[in-house]
């Protein structure tokens, strides 16, 4: 990484409970790219004030993690459609003041249930209604995904995004069991949104991951949820968290920079964001 400079472009990501991910990720791929540029992670405290603080001070790229995907919609000038489509943000470029909002959840979310190759005739239940619940959401309808179920203690947010794409909303499991099942709230997450009282808790029952086809946990810290290490021990398929953050991260960072690292490269990042 090049010594911090006055010509170093700058890219940060907002957060509640910051991790190292992106950090590891994009600097990396910085480095790799002989590129003087430099990601730090924040913990706002002021939501607006922090993105007036992209604006006001050239800050190229900002990556937008819980709780902010949906505040950050009312701060920004325009919305890509792969954002606008579903009210959830995770990437702001900033393009001389003019800050555009996009989501590449939706982006890994696709990619992961296509190379996965998880076949759409499975029923789905998907734990969660927050920005990241949106882009899930969406992903497995446009994928083809037709029984999909929404569980979410807030009937509003629950009810509402499950009849946005046309599935069902549950307020809680009650039992219920399907061929895919996936954990896209904070449950399992190390210094989650309870500050790591919910980080050894299971997303779903063992019943339902015994009766599960596939396992899918966004969580991407740590890599091996609590969910994700049950469902290995039951012989169950995984998707993870930390190929979500992957994905996402490097289409944030070909959004940034307009280069696309070669698959080597983005191999060497991720082993360097994982060795943490």
């Amino acid at each position: 990484m090049p010594i911090l400079n006055k010509d170093m472009t700058l890219c940060i990501s907002l957060s509640a409970r910051p991790s190292n991910n992106g950090t590891r990720f994009h600097n990396h791929l910085y480095e790799q790219l002989n590129l003087n540029w430099i990601y730090k992670a924040f913990a706002p405290t002021n939501l607006e004030q922090a993105i007036a603080g992209v604006r006001g001070l050239g800050i190229r790229g900002c990556a937008i993690s819980m709780p902010y995907k949906e505040d950050v919609i009312a701060l920004v000038d325009e919305m890509d459609p792969s954002a606008k489509a579903i009210d959830s943000v995770n990437t702001i470029v900033n393009t001389d003041g003019r800050l555009k909002a996009y989501n590449t959840d939706y982006t890994a979310i696709e990619q992961l249930l296509a190379t996965n190759k998880v076949p759409t005739s499975y029923s789905v239940l998907v734990q969660g209604a927050g920005g990241m619940a949106k882009a899930t959401v969406a992903a497995l309808r446009d994928a083809g995904f037709a029984d999909v179920t929404v569980i979410a203690r807030n009937e509003v947010a629950g009810r509402a995004l499950a009849d946005q794409y046309g599935f069902r909303w549950q307020e809680t499991l009650d039992g219920g069991a399907a061929g895919l099942i996936i954990n896209v709230t904070p449950i399992g997450m190390a210094g989650g949104m309870s500050g790591g009282a919910e980080a050894d808790a299971l997303a779903f029952p063992q019943e339902a991951i015994d009766a599960a086809q596939v396992v899918f946990d966004v969580v991407a810290l740590p890599a091996e949820t609590p969910l994700i290490k049950a469902a290995r021990a039951a012989g169950k398929p995984v998707i993870t968290g930390a190929e979500v953050a992957t994905i996402q991260a490097l289409e944030q960072f070909v959004l940034y920079t307009g280069v696309r690292p070669t698959a080597e490269q983005v191999r060497a990042a991720e082993e360097f964001m994982r060795a943490q």
